[in-house]
């Protein structure tokens, strides 16, 4: 969330000159112990005392501020109170998958000098593991409090990011958990609710071990930290022509946006508990994001939101400066207040809300009703709890930040995230007894910043080249390209020479920083420069075929490698964390049996003829639009959502699901009316009901689908089993098919393991149509998983 924009006009650049030096300033490590407010002789205020409700405690506070120590609070640099005894609060910290230096909270600088470096979160989603996900986050928050205690951090942290990987071009798609709605929505929770300390401590993980994880079971509404469920909304685009995500209006249908961008958002609300919501540069249908009152009331109103809206950073300066939405900065501070943006990341509300107030376009009324938020949220972190607010943190300490466990989890993180591609004639894995000489190739080979956007300072980085020397004695490495970009070629002759060198040859290629990152889109699809050329040229004098391996959040068009023999292996990484050497290697050489699937469709480089402005999901021949995503993409795919191979091979089988269901309604003269006006169906023939009419039939609907799995390989695996559902006869702009459940299982060699999903009709095979409601089809609806294919009919009675 860096501070850029747009400026045209000399005192524009001034004021964002000082908004520079104040954010480096935000930087300046944190050296002087932690001040807490409610200590002597400060904690006789009502605001102090915890046995009152924190509405009553947050209103007596804001009645003890003046009006210009209020303005100061609107700031992610909140000012200090002193003759109440506060002092100044940084709101910005960052988490996406680890600690990350990006926001001024956190500082490296200190006694806790580095922080667990977990993959970015695309690879991690690839695991399609819930209680992975929730473990992974369990762990950042454990050194998130253990980083608070030693002053290094804030309770506030803006992440996760759950906007939709709706274009494969995106520079930050791989911070966010992939294409589809419902893991991106299930994702969101497991994170939010671990993170914040909702989550009781399991008894064990998956794999036996006992994890610590922070937990709260006051049954209040207290929190361990506060997580910030971003970009709302419809947030895909850095840059892309004339447009940045700071000038870009999305325009969004109302279908898309129910059953699309919002999904993850109203997830992360109702079941997540979010406690931030953070608003968008961009606007949408014409009002940017962070003035949009409909937008942002509808999550409090709507999906019963409590918590407070940050904007992103700078986001209220852009409403004026780069939207153009108001004439004025005041005009552009008010309308954020008054549509629900609570504190803006910046200083455009403390620069301008004592004059938006003294021009009557705010009152006190309204700085009031967003400090309620605020301080409401820094209550239910305890943090006005005087004593007690300091002693919570002796519980955490520097020795809970990089140890074994959080390594270790690290490291599974990556074995369940790294995909598989391709596997011709069985090359992987490779017997290391068996290897006398190996290659390693390419700009990103003995890298170790396999972390992808957001990071902090990792714990103890290991690269591929560090992690493939544990079990070849006689390892060769070249460069090939001196970076990812790769515009040159003098380096090939070497890397081609090292390869004729080594019994196998691992060609590490595909996207780092350079190519894809926070306000960086990519044009194209393809591997940057020359690096399609130099892996060809490699693979023309391999002894053995070729192991390709790709890193980088976005997908890439190798099509080139997919049907070439000399290519024998292709592995997708993506940022894989700090363990990722480690986790690579294993997977090369049989220690893991890889399981990951794609999140996201891998599409051809032809897609980048599709404007990245286009928000439109669904597929428009008439225009030559191929649609977006699995559910609508009607084009040639490189790789398909949730694709992926194993070292074994599994056999599914069906146990158990019904055939027939039966529901009531909707029987209403004007119900039948409603209906016909959209679908014009005959009179005795219902082909749709509207999910809210029949609501109250909905439960007796719902049934589980048992699945079996035998592993018929010799290797021990995990299996992702993911189950699709589709109506037999399409209604128009309806996905081709829906995810409706996963679930990651683990099958010994030679063993069988189950996995039972529970299905919900309304929900999961319903539809939504163009007003943006649901909508279920009446007859027959199919389920698919792998091999397995059953129909399932709804009749109405």
């Amino acid at each position: 969330m860096s501070i850029q924009s747009t400026h045209f006009f000399f005192f524009i650049f001034i004021l964002h000159f000082l908004q520079l030096i104040t954010f480096c300033h935000c930087y300046t490590p944190i050296q002087k112990p932690l001040q807490y407010p409610c200590l002597p002789p400060h904690d006789s205020y009502s605001f102090c005392n915890t046995s009152l409700p924190f509405k009553t405690r947050a209103q007596s506070l804001i009645s003890l501020l003046d009006l210009d120590e209020k303005i100061q609070q609107l700031s992610n640099n909140a000012s200090a109170v002193p003759r109440l005894g506060i002092p100044p609060y940084e709101w910005w910290s960052e988490s996406l998958h680890g600690i990350s230096y990006n926001g001024p909270g956190v500082s490296f600088n200190g006694t806790i000098e580095s922080a667990t470096g977990f993959p970015q979160v695309i690879v991690t989603a690839a695991a399609f593991n819930r209680s992975l996900w929730s473990a992974v986050a369990s762990a950042v928050a454990v050194e998130a409090m253990a980083m608070r205690g030693a002053g290094q951090a804030g309770l506030t942290f803006w992440a996760p990011n759950i906007n939709i990987f709706r274009d494969p071009r995106w520079g930050r798609g791989q911070e966010t958990p992939g294409e589809d709605p419902m893991v991106t929505s299930d994702y969101s929770v497991a994170y939010v609710r671990a993170f914040q300390g909702q989550n009781r401590p399991p008894a064990a993980d998956a794999y036996g071990r006992r994890r610590r994880v922070l937990s709260d079971d006051d049954g209040d509404d207290r929190l361990m930290l506060s997580a910030c469920c971003k970009h709302f909304t419809a947030y895909d685009l850095e840059k892309w022509g004339q447009f940045t995500r700071y000038n870009f209006n999305a325009i969004v249908t109302d279908r898309d946006m129910a059953d699309t961008y919002q999904v993850p958002f109203k997830s992360c609300i109702q079941q997540g508990n979010a406690s931030c919501l953070m608003c968008s540069y961009n606007a949408v249908n014409g009002i940017p994001a962070c003035a949009n009152h409909d937008l942002l009331q509808k999550a409090r109103n709507e999906w019963n939101f409590r918590g407070y809206i940050t904007s992103d950073c700078d986001a209220v300066a852009t409403i004026y400066e780069d939207q153009k939405y108001t004439k004025t900065p005041e005009d552009a501070v008010a309308a954020a207040l008054k549509a629900g943006t609570d504190i803006t990341c910046g200083t455009y509300m403390s620069l301008y809300m004592m004059s938006a107030f003294k021009q009557d376009k705010v009152s006190e009324e309204d700085i009031d009703r967003a400090l309620l938020n605020l301080f409401t949220v820094q209550l239910r972190l305890g943090l006005f709890d005087g004593e007690l607010a300091r002693n919570r943190f002796t519980e955490t300490g520097p020795q809970d930040v990089c140890n074994s466990e959080h390594r270790k989890l690290a490291l599974e993180a990556a074995q369940q995230g790294i995909v598989l591609l391709k596997n011709e004639k069985k090359l992987l894995p490779l017997d290391k007894h068996l290897v006398s000489s190996l290659a390693v190739i390419g700009p990103m080979a003995n890298s170790t910043n396999l972390g992808g956007t957001y990071v902090g300072v990792p714990c103890n980085p290991i690269s591929i080249l560090e992690g493939v020397k544990e079990y070849v004695n006689t390892v060769y490495h070249a460069v090939g390209c001196q970076d990812v970009s790769c515009n040159w070629k003098a380096d090939f002759a070497e890397a081609v020479s090292v390869a004729e060198k080594a019994d196998y040859v691992i060609f590490v290629a595909g996207l780092d920083l350079s190519q894809e990152t926070e306000d960086l889109d990519r044009n194209t699809l393809l591997l940057p420069g020359y690096q399609m050329e130099l892996v060809l040229a490699v693979a023309a004098v391999c002894k053995k075929p070729l192991i390709l391996v790709l890193t980088g959040g976005g997908p890439v068009d190798v099509s080139f490698a997919v049907g070439d023999p000399r290519v024998g292996g292709v592995i997708w990484i993506g940022y894989p964390g700090e363990t990722g050497g480690t986790a690579l290697s294993e997977i090369i050489f049989g220690q893991y049996n890889p399981g990951g699937r794609l999140p996201i469709t891998w599409y051809p480089e032809s897609f980048t003829s599709v404007p990245m402005t286009d928000m439109n999901m669904r597929a428009d021949p008439s225009r030559n639009y191929p649609g977006r995503t699995y559910r609508f993409y009607t084009g040639e795919r490189i790789y398909g959502f949730g694709y992926g191979l194993s070292y074994t091979s599994f056999t599914y089988k069906l146990l158990s699901a019904p055939r027939r269901l039966s529901l009531r309604g909707p029987t209403s003269k004007a119900a039948r009316q409603r209906k016909h006006m959209l679908y014009q169906t005959g009179e005795d023939n219902l082909d749709y009901v509207y999910v809210d009419e029949v609501a109250h039939y909905c439960g007796s609907l719902r049934f589980e689908v048992e699945i079996s799995l035998t592993n018929n390989g010799h290797m021990d695996g995990d299996e992702v089993v993911l189950l699709f559902a589709k109506a037999s006869r399409r209604i128009e702009g309806s996905p081709e098919r829906e995810l409706i459940g996963f679930e990651r299982v683990h099958v010994k060699s030679g063993g069988s393991g189950q996995t039972r999903f529970k299905v919900d009709p309304c929900e999961q095979f319903s539809t939504v149509d163009v007003s943006g409601e649901r909508i279920l089809p009446i007859g027959d609806h199919i389920l698919t998983s792998e091999t397995i294919e059953h129909v399932v009919s709804i009749e109405m009675i």
